[in-house]
C-alpha cells in the first residue's frame, strides 16, 4: 500500500472471506452486539472507503476507522488492562503502522503513529534492509516521546513482536511458553534482535517453523524497529503484551468501577468460582490468613498481601484431580493460565504456593526446579510459608465455609497458639497440631493448639 496507495486485491478478498466466516460464527453463537474497528491500512488507502463499505455490509454493523492517536490510546488501554501498574512506553507494531504512547497506571498521554509497520516497511523499502534501516532511523532517532522511556519498561504489542518473543523463549529454553508478561532485559533484547538481523541477512530466518508463514518475512523489520527503539529510548526491560487494541476497546467500555479492579484478583476469583469445591471458602481463608499474618508478626508489604489473597482464591482449584497429582495439576494450571495483571515471577510464585498446599513441604515432593528458578529464593520460601498456612486451614475446614472463623491466634511468649472455639473443638485433631507446628517452625516459633 505504501507504493501504490491501494489495498492489495488478493488481501482484500482474504479479508472479506475472513469477515464472512466471523459473521457466520456470530450467527451460530447468537452474538448480537458486534464491534468492528479498522486501523492504519484502511484509513490511509485510496480504496479504503470502498473496502469499508463492503465490509460493513458483510458484518452487518458499522466499522470504526481509528485515527492514529485513537489506535495508540486503545493499545495503551489494552496494556493498562493486562499489566499490573504499567509504567513505560507502549509500542504497538501492526502491518501498516507503529503506535507509541506513554502510560503510567491508567494515566495515558497522547500518542503518535508512524508508518513503520512490517508490511509498510517491506513495501516502502522494496524489501531492501538497508533502505528499511534508513527509513526507521529517520523516524525514530531523536524522537522525544521515546526519550521519556529511559529506565522504564517498553511494552511490545503486536503479532510480529510476539513472534520474536516466541523465538527467544525457545532459543533460551525458558520453561513458560506464556507470551503475555514475558520480559527480557533491554540489553539482552538488543543483542537478540541484532543477531536476528544477521541471520536474516544470511536468509536463515526463512525456515523458522515456530512462526507463521505470513509473519516470517516481517521478522527482520520488527527486529529492526525494536533495535532502534531500544537504542533511542534506553528502556530497562522489554515486556511483551498480548493485550492491545482489541482489549483496550473492551476495557474502554467497562464502567469505571470495573476498570479500577485488580485484573489478577478478578481472574483468580473466576478460577475459584469455576474450579473450587466451595468458592466462598476462599473469602474465609483470606480473613484467616490475614489474622495469622498479623498475630504471628510476619512482615508483608502491599504487593505480598495481594499475591497471598490471589493464592487464597486459587488454593482449591486442584481438588478434582487424583490426590497424587493435585499439586502438579494446580501448578500447571496457574503457570499456564490465560490471565494478565501478573508478572511471570509472580505467576510462578502463586503456582508454587498452591503446589505446596497439596504436595506438602517434604524434599521428596519438591516443585520442579525450572519453576522454582523463575522465583527469587526468598519468594520460594514465602510460597512454602503460604502453602503451610493452607495445609492447616484446609485440614480444619475441609474447604467448607463458616468454620475458620471459629479459630483464633494468640501469642504466648515465643509460642504461637492456635485456639479452637468450643463450637469446633472436635476438629482439633493431632494432624492439625502437626501441621501448625510445621508452619510455626518456618517462622522460628514454637506452637500449641488450645481448646476453649
Amino acid at each position: 500500500m505504501q507504493s501504490t496507495g491501494l489495498l492489495a486485491a488478493d488481501a482484500v478478498e482474504k479479508a472479506f472471506a475472513a469477515l464472512k466466516r466471523f459473521k457466520a460464527l456470530c450467527r451460530i453463537m447468537h452474538v448480537e452486539d458486534v464491534h468492528a474497528i479498522a486501523t492504519a491500512a484502511c484509513r490511509d488507502a485510496t480504496n479504503g472507503p470502498e473496502f469499508i463499505a463492503k465490509a460493513e455490509r458483510i458484518c452487518g454493523c458499522s466499522i470504526e476507522i481509528l485515527s492514529g492517536a485513537r489506535e495508540a490510546k486503545l493499545s495503551a488501554l489494552g496494556v493498562a488492562s493486562g499489566v499490573y501498574k504499567p509504567d513505560g512506553i507502549v509500542g504497538d507494531l501492526g502491518g501498516g503502522s507503529l503506535e507509541l504512547v506513554d502510560v503510567r497506571g491508567h494515566r495515558i498521554r497522547n500518542g503518535l503513529t508512524l508508518p513503520l509497520g512490517g508490511l509498510a516497511l517491506q513495501d516502502a523499502s522494496q524489501k531492501s534492509l538497508k533502505k528499511a534501516e534508513k527509513i526507521v532511523a529517520s523516524k525514530i532517532v531523536g524522537l522525544p516521546q521515546l526519550k521519556a522511556g529511559k529506565g522504564r519498561n517498553f511494552y511490545a504489542v503486536g503479532g510480529t513482536w510476539r513472534a520474536l518473543a516466541r523465538i527467544h523463549i525457545i532459543q533460551s529454553g525458558y520453561p513458560l511458553h506464556v507470551m503475555h508478561g514475558y520480559t527480557i532485559p533491554a540489553e539482552d533484547a538488543l543483542d537478540f534482535v541484532k543477531r536476528l538481523r544477521r541471520l536474516a541477512a544470511n536468509n536463515i530466518l526463512a525456515d523458522i517453523e515456530t512462526v507463521a508463514d505470513a509473519r516470517r518475512p516481517l521478522l527482520t523489520y520488527a527486529a529492526l524497529v525494536l533495535e532502534y527503539i531500544i537504542r533511542v529510548a534506553k528502556p530497562k526491560t522489554i515486556v511483551f503484551s498480548t493485550f492491545g487494541v482489541r482489549e483496550g476497546l473492551l476495557f474502554e467500555m467497562l464502567p469505571e468501577r470495573e476498570q479500577t479492579r485488580d485484573g489478577l484478583i478478578s481472574a483468580a476469583e473466576s478460577l475459584n468460582l469455576l474450579r473450587s469445591r466451595s468458592p466462598r471458602h476462599a473469602e474465609d481463608l483470606i480473613g484467616w490468613t490475614d489474622r495469622l499474618v498479623r498475630v504471628s508478626g510476619i512482615r508483608e508489604n502491599d504487593e505480598e498481601r495481594r499475591l497471598r489473597h490471589a493464592a487464597c482464591l486459587m488454593s482449591d482449584i486442584g481438588w478434582r484431580a487424583h490426590p497424587d497429582y493435585r499439586g502438579e495439576q494446580s501448578l500447571n494450571i496457574i503457570t499456564n493460565a490465560n490471565f494478565g495483571a501478573v508478572s511471570h515471577e509472580d505467576r510462578a510464585f502463586l503456582a508454587l504456593a498452591v503446589f505446596y498446599r497439596y504436595a506438602g513441604l517434604n524434599a521428596e515432593n519438591e516443585a520442579p526446579e525450572v519453576i522454582r528458578e523463575l522465583v527469587a529464593p526468598a519468594m520460594v520460601e514465602r510460597a512454602r510459608l503460604i502453602g503451610a498456612m493452607f495445609r492447616v486451614a484446609f485440614l480444619i475446614s475441609a474447604a467448607q465455609t463458616g468454620v475458620l472463623q471459629h479459630t483464633h491466634f494468640r501469642n504466648q511468649g515465643r509460642k504461637l497458639l492456635l485456639v479452637f472455639d468450643r463450637k469446633v473443638v472436635d476438629l482439633a485433631a493431632d494432624r492439625v497440631g502437626n501441621r501448625f507446628r510445621q508452619f510455626a517452625r518456618l517462622i522460628g516459633r514454637g506452637s500449641a493448639v488450645v481448646k476453649n
